[in-house]
């Protein structure tokens, strides 16, 4: 009885187990399904040929026009200071600055003109003395040729000469006593000044840096390939044809946490390559940086840091195409009516960080991807927006694209989906299509 007990456990185990083995060996197999196609979403402008003005973009530092240390040209204590004779202060051409101490040249004017006088009447007295010797030996003589000495020549040329040399003594002296007035020698600002009410100067001493505000200038470098793009005002020795009119710069800089922007010209470009990076500067002008401009319009300041936008040739009858269109190996994709995209090797002409311009390689009309892909086939399918509406022939034929998360937007379907003949988007018209962010 003790062997039944242990046999009627296991038997009921090993049947439970054959029908287990038997459900699991005769079950029907599931139907397999593969994932459906994945349809890569992507933003389409239709190609327009059109003119495109050139932007060089360069940089620099404000600077300006003359850049001069003030000194005096006489020695004296100061005794008057102008109001506008601080650090940044203005002043017109002429204006005073500082008055030194006029009395020790005062006094030497006076002596000076009391000494011409004194000159002038010894000459008075040499010539009438003249006068007589000749009208004396007139009279007295033999007839024979006098001598010089005889006429009183040599007396009359040194009196003559003493007269002479007192106006140019008086002005000197006249000279002097102005020069105690420091005149600006033009229209400017005090960037430092080093002398106040009361120091004795000297002509080596420094009284101040100033700096000239009737315009202010950039140093622009540009790379050689650049210069293909735009006509530079050159200067050449001796005569030379009509000069191009000065392109046109548009300069922005920060003034606090504010954008601001100032326009100028390119006005010549320097008569060298700088050494060291092998570029071209060229020189931007702004006449008046310091004038009013408005409440919010600050004035350009001499040291500045500022971006620079100069306006070059214009390219005639081109396409111009979003920097995302254009991949590493100069490609761009095309995608065609059935809705698949072709590479393309395209020459550029020119391109800045956001745009490129191409002038053969396209035809008008034609569907631009402008979405960056990672991985492009050739005659892979692809469903293209533009302005956010999927195309199908010209019109919208399946639903909005689903967002993918860190990539381009993708449409599932079941089966292979029905493609439209013809290019209808591309009849449309030139159209802004907007741009979708590059797959990173």
């Amino acid at each position: 009885m003790k062997w039944l007990r242990f046999l009627v456990p296991v038997g009921i185990l090993a049947v439970s187990g054959g029908v287990v083995w038997w459900l699991m060996a005769t079950r029907p197999e599931p139907e397999r399904r593969g994932p459906p196609p994945m349809i890569q979403v992507v933003e389409v402008m239709p190609l327009v040929r059109t003119n495109h003005q050139v932007i060089l973009r360069s940089q620099g530092i404000v600077r300006p026009r003359t850049l001069t240390t003030l000194k005096p040209e006489v020695s004296g204590r100061i005794v008057w200071v102008a109001p506008a004779f601080r650090e940044g202060g203005f002043f017109e051409e002429g204006e005073v600055l500082l008055r030194i101490d006029s009395r020790d040249y005062t006094t030497a004017v006076v002596t000076a003109q009391a000494e011409l006088k004194l000159r002038e009447s010894a000459l008075q007295v040499a010539e009438a003395e003249h006068e007589q010797a000749v009208e004396n030996w007139r009279l007295l003589g033999d007839g024979s040729t006098p001598s010089p000495l005889t006429l009183r020549e040599p007396q009359l040329a040194e009196a003559r000469a003493a007269v002479e040399s007192a106006k140019a003594r008086l002005e000197q002296a006249l000279r002097n006593l102005e020069r105690t007035q420091i005149r600006a020698p033009f229209a400017g600002r005090i960037q430092r000044k080093m002398v106040d009410l009361g120091q004795v100067v000297s002509p080596n001493s420094d009284l101040a840096t100033m700096f000239a505000i009737d315009f202010v200038e950039i140093r622009l470098p540009l790379q050689n390939d650049q210069l293909d793009f735009i006509r530079l005002p050159e200067e050449y020795r001796g005569p030379a044809g009509e000069r191009p009119p000065p392109p046109k710069v548009l300069l922005h800089g920060r003034y606090g946490s504010r954008d601001v922007t100032w326009e100028g010209r390119i006005v010549r470009a320097e008569g060298a390559y700088d050494q060291q990076t092998r570029e071209l500067f060229v020189i931007a002008q702004v006449d008046d940086p310091y004038a009013w401009r408005g409440p919010d319009e600050p004035p350009l300041k001499v040291g500045q840091f500022v971006t620079a936008e100069i306006f070059g040739e214009t390219l005639t009858n081109v396409f111009v195409l979003p920097r995302t269109a254009l991949r590493p190996n100069g490609e761009v994709l095309i995608v065609d009516g059935q809705n698949r995209i072709h590479r393309r090797v395209v020459p550029v002409m020119w391109k800045d960080p956001d745009q490129v311009v191409v002038c053969t390689g396209l035809e008008e009309g034609e569907l631009l991807c402008v979405t960056p892909m990672v991985f492009a086939a050739d005659g892979a399918e692809v469903q293209p927006m533009l302005d956010g509406k999927p195309l199908r022939g010209g019109q919208p034929n399946r639903p909005g694209p689903l967002s993918g998360p860190g990539g381009p937007a993708l449409t599932q379907g079941a089966g292979k989906p029905d493609h439209a003949k013809g290019d209808g988007a591309g009849a449309t018209g030139p159209r802004a299509a907007r741009s979708a962010p590059p797959t990173r």
